[in-house]
């Protein structure tokens, strides 16, 4: 049993938001580049022995995986191949004609790439870390191609820059498996370090699927990027004085606070964050865990 404070307001009491622009999926660099699923389900876990329990080798391969393709970009160089990208193209031009203002260069190219992963992980030794490579893989190829993409693109532009970035991955997913493959475990115990570092702060550990997320100091900014770029649903819970600031919300004594990000309307809405406590009633219930 733990308490829960769950921050209740109407919305028509509040004297001020702050809206937040947000642009075409790009790279989580605040989150330590980490792969993440549209939607995901994030929760910052109140530093204790249940946060410690959560920092475990298998937690940390998405955040390995990260580092290791950046470690790994220097030794796999290959090219797209031309039959890649024309397929996709032709593909990938039919669904952003269809609403090109929802259409997202990045997730749509790390969907396209991703699709690959099972196959080509199908016969690896290590099913679960090949798989975290070729998602980075997918991941960093396709934010770098599509970054440079302005959300006023057209759709010849968009898929271009999604199409390049998919097939480039999905030339270099087999040498980035092997190269990660030598780091995993070196990588896993430094991770791992950092994740029980992360429970004996007052702000705890941030997890995305169960996954560890590396926010590297910056939980706020790394929320901020998970529920802007990803639309993904981030509960914190902490200890300490009475705030809620820059999403990440704390509560005095040992109850927690719920602080769901308030998910964007459309991409080009912006996220909408709660700043203030103040005229704020707090409901407290318990949660079975």
């Amino acid at each position: 049993m733990r308490h829960q404070l769950v921050l209740s307001t109407l919305l028509s009491a509040i004297g001020f938001w702050v809206v937040q622009p947000v642009a075409e999926a790009q790279s989580l660099e605040a989150c330590g580049d980490i792969h993440v699923e549209a939607q995901a389900e994030c929760e910052v876990v109140a530093p204790g022995v249940e946060c410690d329990a959560l920092c475990t080798p298998i937690s940390v391969q998405a955040a390995c995986a990260a580092q290791l393709t950046a470690r790994c970009d220097g030794q796999c160089t290959a090219s797209a191949s031309a039959q890649c990208t024309g397929s996709c193209q032709a593909d990938c031009g039919v669904k952003c004609t269809v609403d090109p203002g929802k259409f997202d260069c990045s997730l749509e190219c790390q969907a396209h790439c991703g699709a690959s992963c099972d196959a080509e992980c199908s016969a690896s030794s290590n099913k679960a870390e090949c798989k975290a490579s070729c998602e980075a893989t997918c991941g960093g190829s396709c934010d770098g191609k599509c970054d440079v993409q302005p959300p006023s693109a057209d759709c010849n532009a968009k898929c271009e820059a999604s199409c390049t970035g998919s097939c480039t991955a999905q030339a270099n997913i087999d040498c980035q498996v092997d190269c990660q493959a030598d780091f995993y475990a070196e990588c896993k115990v430094d991770v791992q370090g950092g994740c029980e570092v992360d429970c004996e702060t007052m702000e705890g550990a941030l997890f995305c699927e169960g996954q560890y997320v590396d926010h590297e100091d910056n939980l706020a900014m790394c929320v901020a990027a998970l529920e802007a770029t990803l639309n993904a649903n981030v509960e914190g819970y902490a200890s300490g004085s009475s705030s809620c600031e820059g999403g990440t919300c704390k509560a005095d004594g040992e109850a927690g606070v719920s602080c769901s990000v308030v998910p964007h309307q459309t991409a080009s809405s912006g996220a909408l964050w709660l700043l203030a406590l103040s005229g704020l009633g707090l409901v407290a219930r318990r949660r079975q865990r």
